[in-house]
């Protein structure tokens, strides 16, 4: 359940704040929602802006929590310091802020760590922090409530994804024609492979084509029963299907097809990506180095050795369920928590 911030302060108290912040904290309550992922740690604080919100405060930095934790079945004394130091950082934001109710959750490298209850523990003496493990489930739902704005109504289903670090979120979608009406949630798969996880067990900085495929075919093979379960692929063929991905593969990969001098959001969130384009610019990738990957302002050295076995995940996804192109999406967890705290209707 959402934590008020009120009854769980975080970090230590602010120091005074000036004229403007002043000002500012008289709109009203202040909104926050933390997701701690495998391989990022992420923060947004809102206030309510008519029927949505307004972004006041973000950060972003990737820590690899999960780093290792495919072979060892722990999270390492490395990973864990890297968090918490960002995770100090998102406690002064949310001290600074003034917040007054906020979630903050952990996926699936807290899921799996056999000494996840000690490191979260480290955390809430260390920054305040009290994060929530949130399941699979939950995880798909937000993902859904999120990115459910982008969502076409004239079109009734919809496979809705996210890569993530240490699993793959997949959900499909029965959608009302009625707008008003939320996204109904049909079914949803969750697998233990992401970027992290595959890149720990088939290598990331020197990547073969050989070792490429390897990774497409273990994640459809993966993905067949959820299609046998549910026979998507015919609806597809009568169009009757859409696709929308949230993770940072799917942006990366759109960043590099508009051939962006560097990430930008505003030009990314909502734009539809071809599958002809997709595989064009995975294909591009596959043929580099790790060196001319990290040299690419789209990527950079920090997801240079983790790009490829996204692009596989997209690949199997795209082979399995041909629907031609998908919306992308930057937004996803922290966007539902926040309009779930919002009150907002997210979806069953």
């Amino acid at each position: 359940m959402p934590t008020d911030a009120s009854s769980a302060p975080l970090g230590t108290p602010a120091a005074p704040l000036g004229p403007a912040a002043l000002a500012a904290a008289w709109e009203g309550p202040t909104f926050a929602a933390l997701d701690l992922g495998t391989n990022n740690c992420r923060l947004l604080v809102a206030r309510r802006a008519g029927r949505g919100f307004r972004v006041v405060d973000a950060f972003s930095r990737i820590v690899r929590l999960g780093e290792g934790l495919a072979t060892t079945g722990v999270l390492s004394e490395a990973a864990m310091a890297r968090s918490i130091e960002a995770l100090k950082i998102c406690a002064g934001k949310v001290a600074l802020r003034r917040v007054t109710r906020g979630r903050y959750i952990a996926t699936e490298a807290c899921r799996r760590a056999a000494n996840c209850a000690e490191f979260l523990a480290r955390v809430r003496h260390e920054t305040g922090i009290a994060i929530e493990i949130i399941s699979s489930q939950e995880e798909a739902r937000l993902v859904v409530a999120g990115c459910a704005p982008l969502l076409d109504r004239r079109i009734p289903r919809a496979i809705v994804f996210d890569i993530g670090g240490g699993s793959t979120e997949l959900v499909w979608l029965a959608l009302p024609s009625d707008p008003a009406r939320p996204p109904a949630v049909v079914d949803y798969l969750s697998l233990p492979n992401g970027v992290v996880t595959l890149t720990d067990r088939y290598g990331g900085r020197e990547v073969s084509r050989a070792t490429y495929d390897a990774m497409v075919t273990e994640m459809r093979e993966a993905l067949q029963p959820f299609e046998a379960r549910h026979r998507i692929a015919p609806l597809i063929a009568e169009g009757a299907v859409q696709m929308l991905g949230s993770s940072g593969t799917v942006t990366t990969l759109a960043g590099i097809h508009l051939d962006l001098p560097r990430y930008n959001r505003a030009q990314v969130d909502g734009t539809a990506l071809s599958f002809e384009g997709a595989r064009a610019v995975s294909e591009r990738l596959v043929g580099l180095g790790y060196a001319a990957r990290a040299a690419h302002p789209c990527i950079g050295s920090d997801r240079a050795d983790l790009v490829l076995a996204g692009c596989a995940v997209l690949e199997a996804i795209c082979q399995l369920w041909p629907v031609g192109r998908l919306r992308v999406a930057d937004r996803g967890i922290r966007e539902g928590i926040l309009l779930s705290l919002l009150g907002k209707r997210t979806g069953a």
